[in-house]
């Protein structure tokens, strides 16, 4: 989806998000653009919900406030209660961010090698970062890590006409439903499914898509009857709280997974402190609280925005 946000439900993960937009907005347009994301709530119970995270998010810092949803162009509002946004926050090109990294890495002097078995290519340190595929790696040294991949899905609409550049991502509070704008002027729709697909499976709903563009029309009436350009699916890491595992889980064994569908946006954060924690033993971020360890005991705090 591309979405990078401060606005979660947590602080620990709304400390992440803050880390990571700093390095997104320096990139800037055509891979960024703060295009903001809308939440709007339809019931009471969605409202005060979307109040209660709002309270936090401003308490840590986030520029987050109460908007009137009007103001986005075509958007449908009879029926919501309250909204509330982010302008910081916004939509990037995963695959030319991946590319900018890679290609910044490789002229720092980093060798950069594809299609490799890193636990096979020996070294000091093993960082686990396989998203999905990263039980499978742990267990290969000796490692259990609860992870386990959900089958997510989404869908890219023809172009809609007059549709502004500025549309931000805009989430329905109660059921997640979420769109955002596309390079080519479409629509991408998401929403998590009703009953989850667990496993590496990676088959398109065709049955979700119609219900996606029936929702799209209803909250978005200009893209009424557009066209589907395409749909897929992939793969969330999931965790048992949907928080990701970032720390030592053995000896010269590191994890950076676990991101239950957060990791693009928080992987400027998670880089620069996971990699300070390995060559310095700290960093100035603070990422107690997403040890493996937490697992072992009665401690949980799960995160509830999971888009």
């Amino acid at each position: 989806m591309g979405g990078i946000r401060q606005q979660f439900s947590t602080a620990a993960e709304v400390r992440l998000a803050q880390a990571s937009i700093r390095f997104f907005a320096e990139l800037g347009a055509p891979l960024f653009r703060q295009v903001g994301y809308l939440f709007v709530a339809t019931t009471e119970p969605g409202l005060a919900a979307l109040e209660e995270r709002r309270e936090l998010q401003k308490s840590l810092g986030v520029a987050v406030e109460r908007v009137d949803p009007r103001e986005v162009t075509g958007l449908f509002a009879d029926d919501v209660l309250g909204a509330v946004t982010c302008r910081e926050d916004g939509v990037a090109d995963p695959p030319g961010v991946c590319r900018e990294v890679v290609q910044r890495a490789a002229e720092l002097g980093v060798d950069v090698r594809e299609g490799v078995d890193a636990v096979e290519l020996g070294g000091d340190v093993l960082v686990i970062a396989a998203g999905p595929w990263s039980r499978e790696v742990a267990g290969r040294v000796g490692v259990e890590l609860p992870i386990r991949p959900l089958c997510r899905q989404l869908v890219d609409t023809e172009p809609v006409d007059g549709l502004p550049e500025s549309l931000p991502m805009v989430i329905e509070a109660e059921t997640g439903f979420h769109f955002r704008r596309t390079p080519t002027g479409g629509l991408r729709l998401a929403m998590g499914e009703e009953v989850s697909r667990w496993g590496f499976e990676t088959e398109v709903d065709e049955r979700l898509v119609d219900d996606w563009l029936a929702r799209l029309a209803r909250r978005y009436p200009p893209a009424a009857g557009t066209a589907v350009a395409r749909a897929w699916a992939g793969l969330y890491d999931m965790t048992p709280d949907a928080h990701p595992i970032l720390g030592w889980v053995g000896e010269g064994v590191y994890a950076a997974c676990g991101f239950s569908g957060h990791g693009f946006m928080q992987s400027p954060a998670v880089g620069r402190a996971s990699a300070a924690e390995i060559l310095h033993g700290e960093s100035e971020l603070n990422l107690s609280p997403f040890r493996l360890d937490r697992f072992a005991g009665d401690e949980v705090f799960p995160e509830t925005l999971v888009l």
